[in-house]
């Protein structure tokens, strides 16, 4: 438990350093590696511009999808974004909920909260709101969201089973979410494992894709989907901070891999509750 413990502090500090200097995590200051070290590494994040309500300043480069491209999100929904940062995807999904939703972003980093909250002034989206918060233990009401989105975040959750059954406790019955996530196939070598400085930077934390398919199974949800896979290639230079050239030669031989998937999955209606009789069920 004091491993998890050091791990969230690690990746508190990294994206609070991120938000102070409005760099990116696989950007022109990387937390994939020293900041000093590696210079426009981009290979995760997903092409924004064209997106309706995409605002430039929101923009850290954090991501690993477009999770809001599948995530089904409607006219006069109530949208929840975990690890939401400077507000990327909160903006791309209030420009879809309209004047008549509302979206709801949380991150547990002071200085990404402050940094989103800015933007949002300049917006004046008063049906927008930033939430200081843990994943693991959301500060939000139950059967809360129509739509639950996250981007390139929950690989960085230390108790992702707890993530995901908070996700649950937040959703409507009926209602789903899209996350896109970083995921393995196979097992990478230890050097990058024990990395803390990788786990920060959205590759460490990644768990089997197999593994993260049950935890979302076991945390009650149905009709799980992934959307889109994505083969995240590390470059070299990254690689050798971690390994010698043997090593990482090895590595390219052994057929393990690194994706980002975009996934999406129901939280079921339990009509013997008669919920469904109210306003918490999704519509």
């Amino acid at each position: 438990m004091d491993h998890l413990k050091n791990v969230k502090e690690i990746v508190k500090e990294k994206y609070g350093e991120i938000a102070k200097s409005s760099s990116s995590c696989c950007g022109p200051s990387s937390c994939c590696g020293s900041t000093n070290e590696i210079v426009g590494y981009t290979v995760m994040n997903d092409e924004y511009t064209h997106l309706e309500g995409y605002v430039a300043d929101a923009d850290l480069s954090l991501g690993c999808g477009l999770p809001t491209e599948f995530a089904g999100i409607k006219k006069g929904d109530t949208v929840i974004d975990l690890g939401s940062g400077a507000g990327n995807d909160v903006f791309v999904a209030r420009a879809i909920v309209g004047e008549e939703g509302k979206v709801i972003g949380v991150d547990m980093t002071k200085e990404m909260i402050e940094k989103a909250e800015q933007n949002n002034s300049k917006l004046g989206y008063s049906n927008v709101e930033f939430r200081f918060g843990d994943i693991e233990d959301l500060p939000l009401a139950d059967n809360l969201a129509d739509v639950v989105v996250s981007n390139c975040v929950l690989n960085l959750v230390p108790d992702k089973q707890k993530a995901f059954s908070e996700i649950y406790r937040t959703l409507k019955p009926g209602a789903h979410f899209c996350v896109s996530d970083i995921v393995v196939k196979g097992e990478l070598p230890p050097e990058l494992k024990k990395s803390a400085e990788m786990y920060a930077g959205c590759v460490a934390g990644a768990i089997q894709q197999e593994d993260y398919l049950a935890i979302i199974k076991e945390a009650g949800f149905i009709n799980t989907e992934i959307k889109k896979t994505k083969v995240i290639e590390l470059p070299d230079d990254v690689l050798l901070q971690y390994q010698d050239k043997d090593q990482l030669q090895s590595y390219k031989s052994s057929g393990v891999g690194i994706f980002s998937i975009t996934v999406v999955a129901e939280k079921p209606i339990d009509k013997t509750k008669g919920c469904c009789d109210d306003s918490c069920c999704k519509n």
